[in-house]
């Protein structure tokens, strides 16, 4: 006999109220509160992502085809160094007992996560959403479905699923999410659907941690290590998921001096990485689906810009391929220069002298990261004063995101809130403000009937002048 599929769940907004319920009655007997819970559920996750590591990274050359080297650095390797660390700090981050600021969970908490880094995105946040003693749904993104299905599975055998849930889909399952009332949502994504994400929470005035990208910059002065500079230029763009990065260089801003000799350098270390066909390097992920190609290929194909390609440029549809590619000098008015690019094209823009690379980068939205090579302290000074974004790095690329004592977030456009090691529990905590008094020493003067003496004792209290205190005290005026 053949066998009969069984059909699956609709999620739909009823669903999610009722698993809505089934959270908050959990979180309610204060099971999340226990240091000893949140340890377990945290061994759990680190236990998981040791034990499960081939699984995670199969999944995700499935979803894009992204080289075992980056799956296990970059997501595996990041996500154990979270949990191990939070594991470690534990105690001190909980910091309860008879404190002045006292950390309590927030509640029940959603994360909604993007299909670049699938895993690591999707687990880090709840790592300090776990550590915070909240309630946790997790909604990966559909795009990545070998990954989201892998989660959904594992969370299932490795975590307490009375308290942590996975709801896998698409529109139609988040838009029920979003309806729901949360006590914090964190978006990983993009400014448009961040915009709905915002909105919903704004109806039930949810707290939300946005973290969304933009066009990240990187200043190239003359006189550096430029072979140095262009490896790692390239390591934190196609050698991170092919540019399909939040914190990507999605632009270069460089001198038109000095702009020739950063491009033979930058071609010849791309084919030292790759090779003559890049589109047969197994160490360069895909395009994540179709729409994203023919959204990259649009880019690519604007008259004003399809001129403009002096490497690369090579696409392969069928497999959904685009090598590395750099353009020179377009147009500030075309697409690729004012939409996010998440992918392997590099645009380079030329100024008369570096300084004018600032005025460029302030004059659009703020980015997610900012990057500056150059041997120049006061060129270096004048880029951390003047420039605004969520992070920056000063001769190098992306690697922020691993520093666990830097707080990893956005600004204005590019998100809002930061996490990564103590940050992540701090953006899943309220500090509760406790005073700690016993009945000794009440005064008479904070109390009616007023009295002018009584309101100069207060004045001279509030501003703490011991002088003045004792001047009321005895009745004398300070003049």
């Amino acid at each position: 006999m053949g066998s009969v599929k069984k059909e699956m769940a609709v999620f739909d907004s009823e669903a999610a109220s009722e698993m809505m319920k089934e959270l908050r009655v959990a979180f309610g007997s204060g099971k999340t509160r226990s240091y000893e819970w949140r340890l377990s559920q945290l061994k759990s996750l680190l236990k998981m992502a040791e034990d499960r590591e081939q699984d995670i990274v199969q999944a995700l050359r499935s979803d894009l085809s992204k080289p075992e080297l980056e799956s296990s650095i970059y997501e595996v390797s990041m996500l154990k160094g979270a949990c191990t660390l939070a594991i470690k700090k534990l105690k001190t981050l909980d910091d309860a007992g008879k404190a002045e600021i006292v950390p309590e969970p927030l509640g029940v908490v959603l994360v909604i996560s993007p299909w670049n880094y699938p895993l690591l995105l999707s687990l880090d946040p709840i790592i300090g959403a776990i550590a915070a003693g909240n309630a946790v749904v997790l909604k990966p993104s559909e795009i990545a479905p070998a990954t989201s299905s892998l989660l959904a599975k594992l969370v299932g055998e490795y975590m307490d699923n009375s308290l942590i849930r996975v709801v896998e889909g698409a529109v139609a399952e988040t838009t029920a999410l979003l309806e729901q009332k949360w006590d914090k949502i964190c978006y990983t994504g993009n400014g448009r659907t961040g915009r709905i994400v915002m909105a919903a929470a704004a109806k039930h005035l949810t707290p939300v941690l946005l973290e969304l990208g933009g066009k990240c910059p990187a200043v190239v002065d003359l006189s550096i290590n430029l072979q140095v500079a262009t490896r790692r230029i390239i390591a934190g763009k196609w050698a991170c998921n092919n540019g399909q990065t939040c914190v990507a260089v999605d632009y270069i801003l460089t001198t038109k001096d000095y702009a020739p000799k950063l491009v033979d350098s930058l071609k010849h270390e791309l084919e030292s990485f790759y090779g003559k066909n890049p589109l047969e390097s197994k160490d360069l992920s895909r395009i994540v689906n179709s729409n994203h190609f023919a959204r990259l290929t649009k880019l690519l194909d604007e008259d004003k810009v399809s001129g403009k390609i002096i490497h690369g440029g090579e696409r392969d549809k069928a497999n959904l391929k685009i090598a590395p590619t750099i353009l020179l000098d377009v147009p500030r008015d075309s697409l690729i220069m004012n939409e996010e690019i998440f992918g392997p094209l590099l645009p380079i823009f030329t100024v008369d002298k570096i300084e004018d690379s600032f005025d460029v980068i302030n004059s659009g939205t703020k980015p997610l990261a900012a990057y500056l090579f150059t041997n120049n302290k006061r060129l270096k000074e004048q880029f951390v004063t003047t420039i605004s974004a969520g992070g920056m790095i000063v001769n190098d690329t992306v690697i922020h995101l691993a520093v666990d004592t830097l707080p990893f977030g956005g600004v204005q456009e590019s998100g809002m809130g930061s996490y990564h090691g103590k940050f992540s529990f701090d953006a899943f905590t309220h500090k509760k403000a406790v005073l700690y008094r016993g009945f000794a020493g009440d005064a008479p003067v904070r109390y009616p009937p007023y009295t002018k003496g009584k309101l100069t004792l207060m004045k001279a209290l509030m501003s703490g002048s011991i002088f003045g205190v004792i001047c009321a005290l005895i009745g004398w005026s300070k003049n």
